[in-house]
């Protein structure tokens, strides 16, 4: 499968009349990316984008790793010039910069559709459009329609603190003057943190907060999963466990883990703090907090005024 087609599989799979333009540009919550949609596309309900009212046409909203992009226009450049089978790679102008835009036909199901991608440069990380239209719609959304639909994408530096914050499925009363909020998986996991994506989080404190979708089969069995949980944190080796115990975490069980270890590209020292607190049902919130060792007396008080200023939407 070329790249440009699992891409264009992976985006959709998660979004599981004459045309003109919307007044303005448009940024699904959280993201970096909008565009100018089509009229007749509305906020999508159950993904980051666009869609008609009877969800046949998609258009799909995301952001990638910033080395996709170089990735990919690497791929279409060569895929061009040996004139590979497959998608055809063009470079399309947008507000945004210089983008790399395909459009193929296939099925989903039964349905012949029409689909359509794009990847450009946002600097930090690669801004990726993804849109999708049924062959009985595309004598309304025409290929040049959505082409400068496409062309319409541009990209925002930054994305509002309160924005970011009111799609988690929890409330963060204090933010412990953390400098930069980024939204990990929008809905599900947020990191405050005094670094950037351009210096690196790892060289100054920062905190993840997010759910966990499993939980342990018994409070027995706490102590063994916060210890396994907190060895997958990302990004760090040579870790060393040096306390697991629990606690209750606005009276609701927990449980605190630390560990020792080397994280980043730089082999930081750092000391990690995990909170799990267990409610009924078989989400666990997840609380991780990581500092440089010689900040850690400092870092510790703030990660723990975030902990105990997270509360239930409910």
């Amino acid at each position: 499968m070329t790249p440009i087609r699992f891409l264009s599989a992976l985006a959709l799979f998660i979004a599981t009349l004459c045309p003109a333009f919307a007044a303005d540009t448009v940024f699904p919550p959280s993201i970096r990316v909008g565009l100018t949609p089509l009229v007749g596309l509305v906020p999508a309900k159950a993904f980051e984008g666009f869609e008609t009212q009877d969800h046949s046409v998609k258009v799909v909203v995301a952001e990638l790793p910033a080395a996709a992009y170089t990735e990919v226009s690497n791929t279409f450049k060569t895929q061009a010039a040996n004139n590979s089978p497959g998608p055809k790679p063009e470079s399309i102008e947008t507000a945004a910069g210089t983008g790399y835009y395909t459009v193929e036909d296939a099925t989903d199901g039964k349905v012949k559709v029409r689909r359509y991608s794009m990847i450009l440069s946002g600097g930090t990380f690669a801004g990726y459009v993804a849109a999708q239209v049924p062959e009985d719609a595309s004598k309304i959304y025409t290929d040049d329609a959505v082409r400068k639909m496409f062309a319409s994408a541009t990209i925002r530096k930054e994305v509002p603190v309160a924005e970011q914050l009111a799609q988690m499925p929890f409330k963060i009363t204090d933010l412990a003057n953390f400098k930069n909020v980024r939204t990990l998986a929008i809905g599900s996991a947020i990191v405050l943190a005094d670094g950037n994506e351009t210096t690196g989080f790892e060289a100054a404190p920062f905190i993840v907060i997010g759910l966990m979708s499993q939980s342990p089969a018994t409070p027995d069995d706490r102590d063994r999963f916060a210890q396994e949980a907190i060895r997958t944190f990302p990004g760090v080796h040579e870790s060393r466990l040096t306390m697991s115990e629990p606690l209750r975490i606005d009276s609701t069980p927990g449980y605190e883990t630390r560990m020792d270890a080397t994280s980043g590209k730089d082999n930081t020292k750092v000391t990690v703090v995990q909170w799990l607190r267990f409610g009924s049902g078989s989400t666990v919130l997840r609380i991780v907090g990581s500092s440089p060792r010689d900040q850690w007396e400092k870092a510790f008080p703030r990660f723990r005024a975030v902990r105990d200023g997270i509360q239930s939407r409910g």
